[in-house]
């Protein structure tokens, strides 16, 4: 007697009726990591060149400050000259203080003592505006100041 088979072999249909599950985990997944964008950039920077870099430990616990001229789109009504950004808003160099009261006062007692104020400031912005920036933060004791920068390509 012959075991074999007359005729061609059938493959089973795919089944999809996981394939929601699947879609519905991955999109899940993508909206607890993904991490948005607390602030919106309106100034342009490109960040200097430095030789030696050093990575931030804790970014929850530094405050950004960024100078440069504003995005294409704000030239108008803003201009071309260096501006400084806050948060979502420009501001002058007398409303750091308020910044950085605000910025302590969203941390815990113990994390205060280890915040880092970040000065991520545009290559061709001149000096006098970043020293305004640098007084007034020592004026409002924030000592622990870095510069962004970008690592050279040597």
């Amino acid at each position: 007697m012959a075991f074999g088979r007359s005729g061609k072999k059938e493959m089973p249909g795919i089944t999809s009726s996981s394939l929601s599950d699947i879609v519905f985990m991955l999109l899940f997944f993508f909206m607890v990591t993904t991490q948005m964008r607390e602030t919106e950039n309106k100034v342009q920077v490109k960040v200097p060149e430095a030789s030696e870099v050093v990575k931030l430990e804790r970014k929850d616990l530094s405050s950004y400050i960024n100078i440069g001229p504003p995005i294409i789109s704000l030239q108008a009504q803003y201009g071309n000259e260096p501006r400084i950004q806050l948060n979502d808003s420009f501001k002058s160099t007398s409303d750091i203080r308020d910044f950085i009261a605000a910025e302590r006062e969203s941390k815990s007692e113990a994390d205060r003592s280890f915040m880092t104020t970040v000065i991520k400031c545009d290559e061709n912005v001149r000096m006098g505006i970043v020293t305004d920036v640098k007084q007034e933060l020592r004026r409002c004791s924030a000592l622990k100041i870095m510069y962004q920068a970008r690592k050279t390509n040597n």
